[in-house]
């Protein structure tokens, strides 16, 4: 993988993460009951995706 393809799929790893930081504050201070625990896992699944195209960044 070439260096500029490196460094845009380590902006979407971070953006990834930073979108899953927002629903979990939203998803805990707004929210309350199933609302709240499907956009927990939705947060959940984004940091997870954030984490692999980290990963794959430094590979």
């Amino acid at each position: 993988m070439d260096p500029m393809t490196k460094m845009w799929v380590s902006f979407i790893g971070i953006g990834l993460m930073a979108l899953a930081a927002v629903v979990i504050t939203i998803a805990r201070t707004k929210t309350r009951g199933v609302v709240r625990i499907i956009l927990s896992i939705i947060a959940f699944v984004l940091l997870l995706f954030g984490f692999l195209y980290g990963f794959i960044s430094i590979t």
